[in-house]
């Protein structure tokens, strides 16, 4: 954590409501995005987010410093997102898949820009959907996993802190959610 970063969360801790406001600053785009990609619905996202940050104002006096303070920031939105889902029951979904690979780039799923030609968009928003529904299969662990790798785009290292898990095991859940979205996906020539 940056020293100015370490200022504001020291700050917040007191009640000073500015230093508060910046760091939700820093990170509520992020945030959102993650819970857009985790929760496919705006209006969910939006009421996650109020609720991930109210959590985090309401438990900030008890940051210890232990980790970077996004990473706990991450791990309270994963969390509170899963809870939502729990509550709701409502299918996980995934808009505008565009790509994703595997650590080494060695499995992947390209959908192209749209292009004028009716029956490719046809075929790029079912793959689309079928991706989504692949990705409804994993479990919590393996489809936290796959979202921030490969739509927040973060290091195994970074998911390892924000899941509190290490980092062999978080290789383990992305390759079984990967094996997991192959064997769904295997009528798919994009999805090798």
């Amino acid at each position: 954590m940056n020293h100015d970063e370490a200022v504001l969360v020291r700050k917040a801790q007191k009640g000073h409501a500015p230093s508060f406001e910046q760091l939700v600053r820093r990170y509520d785009e992020n945030i959102m995005r993650l819970l857009c990609h985790l929760l496919n619905d705006s209006e969910d996202a939006r009421d996650v987010y109020q609720e991930v940050f109210f959590k985090v104002y309401k438990s900030i006096a008890s940051f210890n410093f232990r980790s970077e303070f996004y990473t706990w920031v991450y791990r309270i939105a994963l969390n509170t997102a899963i809870n939502f889902r729990k509550k709701r029951k409502k299918n996980w979904r995934l808009e505008g898949v565009e790509y994703f690979a595997a650590q080494n780039e060695l499995d992947h799923i390209k959908i192209e820009d749209a292009v004028a030609n009716p029956e490719h968009n046809f075929l790029n928003s079912e793959l689309s959907l079928q991706i989504a529904d692949a990705v409804d299969q994993l479990s919590p662990k393996q489809r936290a996993v796959f979202v921030l790798r490969h739509y927040e785009g973060m290091k195994l290292k970074e998911i390892a802190k924000i899941l509190q898990l290490n980092e062999g095991t978080v290789k383990n859940y992305l390759f079984r959610a990967l094996e997991k979205m192959r064997r769904n996906l295997h009528e798919y020539k994009y999805f090798q």
